[in-house]
């Protein structure tokens, strides 16, 4: 799977605002860009595009910021990848000729796995995500 560098940011932008969902106080980019190393201007396009989407909301002024416009249970990876990347893709294009048969085979292969990518995308929620931001990092080892 590829998957852009702003599809990522906007991916970690969201998640962020879903582990603060429910909070009286919207997000700030300054505070969003700080903690997960995000370029502040290239984060503001970013919200802007997923605002345009009616993922987020924004409000203006010093306590001003960005949260969340739906529950994180309806806002899925698949969403906020499409938001900013357009349309997952469908199929994979051959770049050996089609008529061969080691391409087909190995078309359909890759069909199935970018059909299984979709499935699981479209599935999990920032819901789901928030809680394994919070999980203990395993098999840290420090010498």
């Amino acid at each position: 799977m590829r998957l852009s560098a702003k599809a990522e940011y906007a991916c970690v932008a969201v998640l962020e605002l879903a582990a603060h969902h429910g909070s009286s106080q919207p997000l700030s980019v300054k505070a969003i860009a700080e903690q997960h190393g995000i370029p502040q201007r290239y984060l503001v396009q970013i919200l802007l595009q997923l605002k345009g989407a009616g993922l987020v909301t924004s409000s203006r002024g010093p306590s001003g910021g960005y949260a969340l416009a739906l529950p994180p249970e309806q806002i899925t990876v698949a969403d906020v990848m499409q938001a900013i990347d357009g349309p997952l893709p469908e199929r994979h294009e051959p770049v050996a000729s089609p008529q061969s048969p080691a391409t087909r085979a190995l078309g359909k292969l890759w069909d199935e796995i970018l059909q299984s990518e979709r499935n699981l995308l479209e599935q999990v929620t920032f819901a789901d995500l928030v809680p394994r931001m919070h999980a203990p990092l395993e098999n840290m080892y420090f010498i």
